[in-house]
């Protein structure tokens, strides 16, 4: 008989749940009270009758034991018995305000459901551990076979053949034959059915696209009448590592293969809420800082309080930038220059001073109020330098996908650049961010740049 044990797996877990279940309540029962002379007398008869029933109906409801092979592991099977007990908890709770059932111990009920999740989570790791020995050793395993041979069939191969616990077993790749892989395969598209058929194979992986819809709706067809699963394999891996997304067309699937990660609403809306909330904050409650900041510069040196530039913002659309100034006036004359930093000349005494805690970037959270910049996000640079940069390291072009920001990776663990060479070391920092970007992660450059301010250590 095919698979003629895999039909207990069912019966024996209900049966290994109900009796931890019912060993938790009694075992509760006899810690709180030291007898068991009343458990199986009213009331706490019928509060045991609900526990086997609440339970029973979460299994029929839910059917909680069904795990695909490659999903059997002990931390789905321990949610999963998390998420049916809380379930029950809740139902039991409303049961008890029914009944008025105050006269129930609440310790005897916390002691019941802790006692149960000790003994279903023994019960589901070792159930494990036995089962993985058991296919390991080739019992319990199901057959497959390989349609379209390519990288991506022997990849599938190669994993069951690491995880032998799974207890998958490999009969052959079918394709039409070549030169190249005539030698490896079992047989020819024409010769599948009837290998499928005499020897009991569960399961048909088609590799796309080495194999065309008209033979894949062939096999589908056949899966119907010899009883096999089929499974399709597309080798997404670069996609969905910038993130994927499936959107129906009516009855039609059709895969996203844009970046989500910049494009989900809920990251920009998010990002956006917590920019014009900060930048707002330190707008009004520094207001005092910027006035000081605003009198020593213009004390000691002369020219304006603000430094404004044109930058290259996201999608590469320019704005300007405000600064408190740092420099002497008329530092650039002929083409732009960058800041050789505590060794440049054009720096004034104070700039130097703003420049290592800073302070001179504080106007740019106007930048940000009005949606040009991020508190957090890769630095701005000029056109001249981006046309450089570009030259050397073209992947730049991907911090362009973002807004600029305030402060980022590469100013903290760079700082400000005094060449092209040293602004491509910074971008190998703040590269890191598109892919990762994160409220979690916002928070922690936050504070490292805090941390960068107060110990005054930019340059």
């Amino acid at each position: 008989m095919r698979h003629r044990y895999s039909i207990l797996l069912f019966p024996l877990h209900v049966f290994f749940d109900l009796l931890s279940l019912n060993a938790a309540f009694v075992g509760a029962y006899w810690i709180k009270f030291r007898t068991l002379d009343a458990v199986a007398e009213p009331p706490y008869a019928m509060l045991w009758a609900v526990f086997n029933l609440v339970w029973l109906a979460d299994i029929l409801l839910l059917k909680p034991y069904t795990f695909p092979r490659q999903l059997f592991k002990a931390y789905h099977l321990i949610q999963k018995l998390m998420l049916l007990t809380a379930i029950h908890v809740a139902i039991v709770s409303v049961f008890w305000v029914i009944v008025k059932g105050y006269y129930y111990s609440r310790e005897h009920l916390l002691i019941t459901y802790f006692l149960f999740l000790i003994f279903g989570s023994l019960f589901r790791i070792g159930g494990l551990i036995f089962l993985r020995e058991y296919r390991a050793r080739g019992y319990n395993n199901r057959r497959y076979v390989i349609v379209g041979y390519g990288k991506l069939a022997t990849m599938i191969n190669r994993f069951y053949e690491a995880h032998p616990e799974m207890g998958f077993h490999f009969f052959g790749y079918f394709d039409q034959p070549n030169e190249d892989n005539q030698h490896l395969l079992r047989g020819n598209y024409d010769q599948l059915r009837e290998y499928v058929r005499q020897n009991r194979i569960d399961c048909v992986y088609c590799c796309l696209p080495y194999i065309d819809n008209s033979r894949l709706k062939s096999i589908v067809d056949d899966a119907e009448d010899i009883d096999f699963q089929v499974k399709l394999l597309v080798d997404f891996r670069g996609f969905l590592a910038k993130g994927a997304s499936v959107e129906y067309h009516d009855f039609l699937p059709v895969l996203n293969l844009s970046s989500q990660m910049l494009a989900d609403f809920r990251v920009n809306i998010f990002k956006r809420t917590f920019d014009i909330v900060f930048s707002l904050s330190v707008l009004v409650f520094g207001s005092p800082v910027f006035l000081l900041m605003a009198l020593v510069t213009r004390v000691t040196s002369r020219g304006p309080v603000l430094y404004a530039q044109e930058r290259i913002g996201r999608e590469g659309k320019p704005f300007t930038i405000y600064k408190f100034r740092s420099m002497y006036i008329n530092s650039e004359k002929s083409v732009p220059l960058l800041s050789k930093g505590q060794y440049d000349s054009r720096i004034t005494p104070w700039g130097h001073f703003m420049r290592q805690t800073r302070l001179d970037e504080l106007p740019q959270f106007y930048n940000v109020l009005i949606g040009d910049m991020s508190v957090v996000g890769p630095r701005p640079e000029r056109q001249y330098f981006i046309d450089q940069i570009v030259e050397i390291a073209p992947e730049y072009r991907n911090l362009l996908r973002v807004k600029p920001g305030i402060t980022s990776i590469g100013q903290i663990k760079f700082g400000y650049a005094a060449n092209v060479e040293e602004m491509v070391q910074r971008l190998r920092y703040d590269l890191l961010y598109p892919e990762r970007r994160s409220f979690l992660l916002d928070m922690w450059i936050i504070a490292q740049t805090v941390r960068v301010m107060v110990q005054g250590r930019g340059k």
